[in-house]
């Protein structure tokens, strides 16, 4: 199960980083992960200062 970014997302950019494959991207409200490169590694969600990134 890929990690998703919820509503509590302040598009600070902590988490694009730190993703080793380059599933998160921004949108025009907050950042997304792209289910299909998620690895589930949790690395974004470690780094989210808002905990808004979880498994979903």
């Amino acid at each position: 199960m890929s990690y998703v970014i919820n509503s509590d997302c302040i598009s600070c950019g902590s988490c694009q980083p730190e993703c080793p494959v380059d599933a998160i991207s921004q949108s025009a409200n907050q950042y997304v992960i792209d289910a299909g490169k998620c690895i589930d590694c949790g690395a974004c969600a470690s780094t989210c200062p808002v905990t808004a990134i979880a498994q979903g």
